[in-house]
């Protein structure tokens, strides 16, 4: 095997790339859906008011990371992107990135709120509350998920949040995960494809963002687009991991000129502005409307952007004295960044409405990669569900499962098994001189932004999974 190949046979990142496609009506009618409440029949999905109830835990609690050196690894790798370097089993967490990219269908009400608006402003401060909340799973997250295999899907029915979506790994080399979601009830589709790209910094490891996310509200005849923060995870070579995300993130409503423009802000000194959201909505004509602020570990709220700059100089005039006390005792660590102290919560301005609230994560959930209740439930296999999913769905995967259930020595063994097979599969082709062909999305032309991106072909519901490869 040559350097070149185990490099890139590695990590994944946290990111989005170039997105795609309008609305295929193929999507709207490729027939059944799996439906957990249909196997009620037999008596092992459990039900609470007929809604099917998902695991609240994992089969066992993570492994520790403690007795493993990872700068044994990385000392080398300085500056390098991430992609190309392996990383022990024990950094990971029990889910694909497929599985990952999921989670930002965790709070798809805020995208039927927005649904259910007549006004457009109210609209956009919906969608900003959803494009924060996509990444607020990520708070305390520092497992690395496993990296799709070529060909690797994954898809998720949530019947109670009113949506489908299907993802698939289109590209190994770079690493590109392709995903669609869209409402059962037709009244949104969502997209991206993602490409994630990590960089190694001494202490840190910064993901970089790439590439646009669209959302479209199809009773509205809009579409909006953004791109995500970016993500660091502090001190994974010594002292408490820890993450922020930081950048501007501007939204855009292609049909209306509507704009947010939310900055995501590092922690600073003393971390004062540690995982804090400030932005405002302002229309095609470039007035402000509002200001919406809070955290993305907590909440988003909205206010008049008067009221807001009157509060902030209020709040200024008492923090200066305070500023110099804390400076006189800051002291520089060279080894570690200092493991940030909870701050307090967001100070809410008077007049504020609150737009999102992160759900609290479960008692158990530092046991569990720090996983929250919908991550919890992302690679349940419930009996029914083998015979109706894709072969290639990452619920299949022996390595994660077998990591989700505590067995680490062979979750090892078969990410190597898996990732040489791919490697075998690979040469093959270039052997023979072949193409790899994605199934379930193609290159095209996103029609908002004109940027290249993967567009979902439609058909993967309608269950005809008889072509697939066989990459397990």
């Amino acid at each position: 095997m040559s350097n070149e190949e185990e490099f890139f046979d590695a990590v994944t990142g946290l990111d989005s790339d170039e997105s795609y496609e309008g609305v295929s009506e193929a999507s709207f009618k490729d027939a059944m859906v799996f439906d957990g409440s249909s196997q009620k029949n037999n008596g092992s999905v459990p039900q609470e008011n007929g809604i099917k109830k998902h695991r609240t835990s994992l089969p066992t609690p993570m492994y520790s990371r403690n007795t493993i050196s990872v700068w044994s690894i990385l000392k080398k790798c300085i500056g390098l992107e991430l992609s190309k370097i392996t990383m022990p089993i024990a950094f990971n967490e029990p889910l694909s990135f497929l599985q990952r990219i999921t989670e930002y269908m965790e709070h798809t009400y805020l995208i039927n709120r927005a649904c259910s608006l007549s006004d457009s402003i109210e609209r956009m401060q919906a969608v900003a509350a959803f494009a924060v909340s996509a990444v607020a799973s990520q708070w305390d997250r520092t497992g690395k998920p496993f990296n799709p295999l070529l060909g690797e899907t994954y898809e998720l029915t949530r019947e109670e949040q009113g949506f489908r979506l299907v993802s698939e790994q289109v590209s190994h080399h770079p690493p590109v995960s392709a995903f669609h979601a869209e409402s059962l009830a037709g009244d949104f589709v969502f997209h991206g494809s993602i490409y994630p790209k990590l960089k190694f910094w001494g202490k840190n490891v910064e993901a970089e963002p790439k590439g646009t996310i669209t959302l479209e509200l199809l009773k509205h005849n809009e579409a909006y687009t953004w791109s995500n923060p970016f993500c660091c995870v502090h001190n994974v070579i010594l002292g408490k991991l820890w993450i922020e995300q930081y950048g501007t993130v501007e939204i855009v409503n292609h049909s209306t000129g509507d704009k947010c423009v939310l900055n995501f802000k590092p922690g600073g000194m003393f971390y004062k502005e540690l995982h804090k959201v400030e932005g405002y909505i302002q229309d095609k004509s470039k007035k402000k409307h509002c200001v919406i602020y809070g955290k993305w570990t907590e909440c988003m709220w909205s206010v008049d952007a008067q009221a807001y700059e009157a509060h902030k100089k209020s709040e200024k005039k008492g923090d200066t004295k305070k500023q110099r006390n804390e400076e006189q005792e800051g002291a520089d660590n060279d080894d570690a960044d200092d493991m940030p102290e909870v701050q307090e919560t967001v100070s809410v301005v008077p007049g504020s409405t609150l737009l999102w609230r992160i759900d609290p994560r479960p008692a158990h959930s530092a046991e569990m990669y720090n996983f929250t209740n919908f991550a919890m439930s992302l690679n349940e296999l419930d009996p029914g569900m083998e015979a109706i999913l894709a072969p290639t769905d990452c619920r299949f995967r022996p390595d994660i499962r077998a990591m989700e259930n505590g067995n680490m020595d062979e979750a090892s063994q078969e990410k190597e098994r898996l990732e040489e097979k791919q490697r075998t599969s690979r040469k093959e082709r270039a052997k023979n001189e072949e193409e790899w062909s994605t199934r379930w999305f193609q290159m095209g032309t996103n029609p908002y932004t004109g940027s290249q991106g993967w567009l979902y072909t439609g058909g993967y519901f309608n269950r005809n999974y008889q072509d697939l490869p066989n990459i397990y």
